[in-house]
């Protein structure tokens, strides 16, 4: 079953501080330059703990010094910066558990229209895949979880959510919270008279990309337990944060074996709050900060990640272009535009080199027997085309290569994709279309999993709206 629990947040005082000044996009979305904006933003930006600057003298992680040694770098520093704005006051525990209503307005990208994403934000208990509660959809970095974790044991803390689907036609979740799931303001709280709610957010922002994010406190046992009992029986696939996802579970074993508390048993205690008891995590590693948004809800957009390869030796268009003929229609193209590959059907690539560029269409019988061993439903995605037949086999890219040389950009941005290649600094670039989310469904509940960095969900959370202190 999954297990949801309320929390007591962290919280920075707004009293104290510019909200806009303080929370950041996920780590893994932040360049350098947006690094150094949000350090010149304030002394109480959240970068410093989530995605600290390294500095020359710095030292390895706790965990790989020798014994007696202290080390001194970005993990300790982010744990330091945590506890001096605790003991400012900059950031304060709340006073009474809480679930967090949480709403994203947004334009999508490249377009004129609006959608809302809403969801709420919680403790989740922490599940190794093969229990079959949490699924994940793409492969992971090992880099990354190695580097999360040194940050969690340091911190001692979560700072940023995990995105989590499920999945719910009825929409139990978000009419205890927002009331009718066509309501357009905020959670239960006061009523407009025609069933519309209007209590105004505890807290309103809007991040550098125009998205309004706001979030609603919710404390109410009565309200409380009926979301916790109607997720009870959800399967949950992780939408971002595979990383953060992975290693908290490794980190919550590793707990569990030295604490000698049972990770997957619930704590028998639980927190009385006026009329109505609460549940609490087995131990504070057993869960981590995650919000959980309905996939059968509007609001859900989901972007191409687009490829630019670099560090190709003695690549020749001419050369790759024959060879993907056995397996893709191959057709030049005016310009690097979507329009044409937006408007085909099936799995489909704009190739951008610099001799020009060329839509490809896949060839179904040849894919098919190039993908033989690949279960029908992933073969059929543009992405695994792309890695396993583009990349793999005719690049020589495996996926183990691609991690190990990095010799792979991953943009968001098709244009700046394609720049790359127009500048030298790569030598071809794939533009893709998006996966769906019906088959990002088929595949994780299939227990299956997409090449890295297959999906791009916007908006993305912020993080600094809430942080999850273990001590």
């Amino acid at each position: 079953m999954a297990r949801i629990y309320p929390f007591r947040a962290l919280r920075y005082d707004t009293s104290r501080v510019q909200m806009e000044d303080v929370v950041t996009q996920p780590y893994d979305k932040i360049t350098p330059e947006m690094q150094q904006r949000y350090y010149e933003a304030s002394p109480y930006n959240l970068i410093r703990v989530i995605l600290g600057k390294r500095e020359p003298d710095d030292t390895e992680a706790q965990d790989f010094l020798p014994a007696g040694e202290k080390a001194q770098n970005v993990y300790t520093r982010a744990a330091e910066s945590l506890r001096q704005w605790r003991k400012e006051g900059i950031l304060v525990e709340e006073t009474q558990p809480a679930l967090y209503g949480y709403s994203q307005t947004y334009t999508v990208p490249h377009s004129t229209e609006v959608r809302e994403r809403r969801g709420f934000i919680a403790l989740g208990h922490l599940y190794e895949y093969a229990e079959k509660v949490v699924y994940r959809h793409e492969q992971t970095f090992p880099k990354h979880k190695s580097d999360r974790l040194a940050l969690f044991k340091a911190t001692r803390a979560y700072c940023e959510q995990v995105y989590m689907l499920y999945s719910d036609p009825a929409f139990t979740a978000e009419k205890l919270i927002f009331g009718t799931k066509d309501s357009s303001v905020g959670p239960k709280g006061g009523s407009d008279g025609a069933g519309n709610d209007t209590r105004p957010a505890d807290l309103a922002i809007t991040d550098e990309y125009g998205v309004v994010h706001r979030v609603w406190r919710l404390t109410d046992p009565a309200l409380i337990n009926p979301i916790l009992t109607a997720m009870a029986d959800k399967k949950l696939i992780i939408a971002d944060g595979h990383h953060r996802y992975e290693t908290s579970v490794e980190y919550a074993k590793e707990r569990s074996a030295q604490l000698r508390l049972p990770l997957g048993e619930p704590r028998n205690s639980e927190e009385k709050l006026g009329t109505g008891k609460l549940p609490v995590p087995p131990f504070p590693e057993a869960a981590m900060m995650m919000t959980f948004v309905n996939m059968d809800a509007p609001g859900i957009t989901i972007l191409p990640t687009h490829r630019a390869v670099f560090g190709l030796k003695d690549f020749k268009t001419a050369e790759f272009l024959g060879k993907a003929k056995e397996f893709f229609t191959v057709t030049p193209q005016a310009s690097a535009d979507l329009g044409p590959l937006t408007a085909t059907e099936g799995p489909a690539f704009l190739v951008v080199t610099r001799d020009g560029n060329h839509l490809l269409r896949a060839r179904p019988e040849a894919v098919q027997a190039a993908l033989e061993g690949v279960p029908a439903r992933q073969a059929q995605l543009d992405v695994v085309q792309l890695h396993s037949i583009l990349l793999d086999r005719i690049l020589g890219l495996s996926q183990e290569r691609i991690t190990q040389l990095g010799n792979v950009h991953f943009l968001r941005d098709a244009e700046e994709a394609v720049e790359e290649v127009r500048a030298g600094e790569a030598d071809v670039a794939f533009l893709i279309k998006p996966i769906t989310l019906e088959q990002l469904r088929e595949v994780s509940l299939a227990g299956d999993v997409m090449p890295q960095k297959s999906t791009d969900f916007y908006p993305k959370l912020l993080s600094g709206l809430a942080i999850y202190a273990l001590d």
